[in-house]
């Protein structure tokens, strides 16, 4: 059994003990405080056409969000009536969770060793996906990559984007803090 008052994420330790030590050197930073460090990971899946047709299939995307997660997601709901989209006002469209503290390392210990080696022709994430903040977004095609989901019992595949925030400065010092997480870039 797990002693979960003595346990610490791999990836937080790693922090804690060589990345810490190792970003401050590379960029020169004059206070611990500087060194950039992760600041939440949010998780999204948009159930889109098939939520306006089928109200069960968000429902779904919720619960499969909640399994990978390992805590519970909320459902996001239309801001505003879009007739050409048969969308009304507070409609739910989709579900989102924001992970932050030991489950945040947790899930990118297991989206870098687990699920991304997954992925049917994996050559890397794009190194470029970043917003000028030190934000990195990204996106799955198929939610089944996480070993969590049993596949059969999958009604949909749904599509997840990932966006990894960051107390980074620049794009730089971000890319450099998930490049020492061992964050497969491509370029």
């Amino acid at each position: 059994m797990l002693d979960t008052a003595n346990y610490t994420p791999r990836l937080k330790a790693a922090f804690k003990d060589k990345i810490r030590a190792a970003l401050k050197e590379e960029f020169g930073y004059k206070n611990d405080m500087q060194i950039p460090r992760l600041e939440k990971i949010v998780l999204n899946i948009g159930a889109g056409a098939e939520a306006v047709r089928d109200s069960k299939k968000v429902k779904s995307a919720q619960e499969d969000l909640s399994t990978i997660a390992g805590q519970h997601a909320v459902v996001t709901k239309a801001k505003k009536s879009i007739a050409g989209f048969r969308v009304r006002e507070d409609m739910p469209l989709g579900a989102k969770v924001t992970l932050r503290g030991d489950r945040m390392y947790e899930f990118l210990d297991r989206l870098i060793t687990v699920a991304l080696p997954r992925v049917r022709d994996f050559r890397g994430v794009s190194g470029k996906s970043f917003d000028g903040r030190g934000n990195y977004a990204m996106g799955l095609k198929e939610h089944i990559v996480f070993p969590e989901i049993n596949f059969d019992k999958v009604d949909e595949v749904w599509g997840m984007d990932i966006v990894i925030a960051t107390t980074a400065k620049t794009d730089a010092e971000a890319k450099a803090l998930l490049k020492h997480f061992n964050m497969p870039f491509n370029s």
